[in-house]
């Protein structure tokens, strides 16, 4: 009798950690903020859209937000991001800025702080925020929204905010600088300029060892390159094989960039020519390697945490080692969607564990 009880009880034992296990399968989610191009409410309409990256991208749910104008209507997103550490999604529009609860969907708070692209520190605690028609980022508590600092500039156009998963650096971009900033964290304080670039800074991204920068410049399809630690422009790359002209956003011909997680690729936007073009960024500079064409002009791209998928801004799904369209982004009516902000978020037990990033940043230490 002994025996057998002892064997039910391992029985039941095993049972329960496999089903604990059943229970703690992790969930790939896509954030997905509209409107995310503009103010264009055909490309998905007016709320977070959230897509399951495990069953071909399909749509979940829609959450809902504030980000109105003045006038009641939705307002242009310009900027999402999230702390899986502090569980809550932040999204900044022309006329607002929104906290919601990861977990609830509901919204903690909403502050008038017009915000472009922001950015928030690896614990979750501050938000870099660029000030709309500014010369200033605010530096936010993000518990709160409270204003903590401003970082004054002599120069307008500031825009485009990337934090360095490692938390000691905000890289701060300006349409109207030819120098990247780099602020230091913990003081708050621009510490260093990275250039001049040959014109006005647009998307960029870092790697993981914040060695190297890379960089869309206006007028430029390509990139260039600078150097992190020296401070000095490295590389200048343009698309070979493509012509370039107009394009319907932007005013640049290449405005989206993004290295994939291991480092192996550099993914740039071209609007003119409705593609994106991929580099082997294990060479420096990095290599033109092919070109994948997409439904609209895009104006960005990231990736997913693992790498395994491209999110450029006009709604396909790339898987990244077959360079292959894989889905498309549908809302709950089937229409198209398409957004220049999004990011992953992973689930276990209905908790956010990880996080992406809107930024296409290299995480390679």
């Amino acid at each position: 009798m002994k025996k057998l009880m002892k064997s039910l009880f391992c029985f039941a034992a095993l049972l329960v950690a496999l089903c604990l296990r059943v229970e703690a399968k992790e969930q790939h989610l896509l954030y997905v903020a509209a409107p995310g191009i503009r103010d264009y409410l055909g490309n998905g309409g007016h709320g977070i859209l959230v897509f399951d990256a495990d069953n071909n991208h399909k749509f979940v749910k829609r959450i809902p937000f504030g980000g109105l104008t003045d006038k009641g209507v939705p307002a242009h997103v310009l900027g999402i991001c999230a702390s899986a550490a502090t569980k809550q999604l932040y999204v900044g529009t022309k006329s607002s800025l929104s906290c919601i609860d990861l977990t609830t969907d509901k919204i903690l708070w909403e502050k008038p702080l017009p915000s472009d692209r922001l950015n928030i520190t690896p614990d979750g605690k501050e938000l870099y925020q660029p000030v709309l028609a500014a010369k200033k980022w605010r530096v936010l508590d993000a518990a709160t929204g409270d204003i903590l600092k401003l970082i004054e500039v002599e120069d307008g156009g500031v825009h485009n905010t990337l934090i360095h998963p490692n938390g000691n650096h905000a890289y701060l971009g300006s349409i109207n600088s030819t120098f990247l900033r780099v602020a230091d964290t913990k003081t708050r304080e621009v510490v260093k300029k990275i250039g001049p670039f040959s014109v006005g800074i647009r998307p960029f991204t870092v790697n993981g060892k914040a060695t190297l920068c890379f960089v869309n410049v206006n007028g430029l399809l390509g990139f260039e390159v600078g150097d992190l630690t020296t401070g000095e422009k490295l590389h200048r790359v343009e698309v070979q094989g493509f012509k370039t002209g107009p394009v319907k956003r932007h005013g640049c011909p290449s405005h989206g960039i993004g290295l994939t997680p291991d480092e192996k690729e550099l993914w740039i936007a071209d609007g003119f020519n409705k593609q994106m073009h991929y580099f082997d960024a294990t060479v420096m500079p990095p290599k033109q390697m092919g070109s994948i064409a997409v439904r609209d002009d895009p104006g960005w791209v990231t990736f997913s945490i693992d790498g395994r998928y491209a999110y450029p801004s006009t709604g396909e799904v790339v898987d990244v080692a077959t360079h292959k369209i894989v889905a498309t982004l549908k809302d709950e009516a089937g229409r198209a969607v398409q957004s220049e902000k999004m990011l992953e978020i992973v689930f276990e037990n209905g908790q956010p564990i990880r996080n992406g990033d809107q930024f296409g940043v290299g995480r390679v230490q």
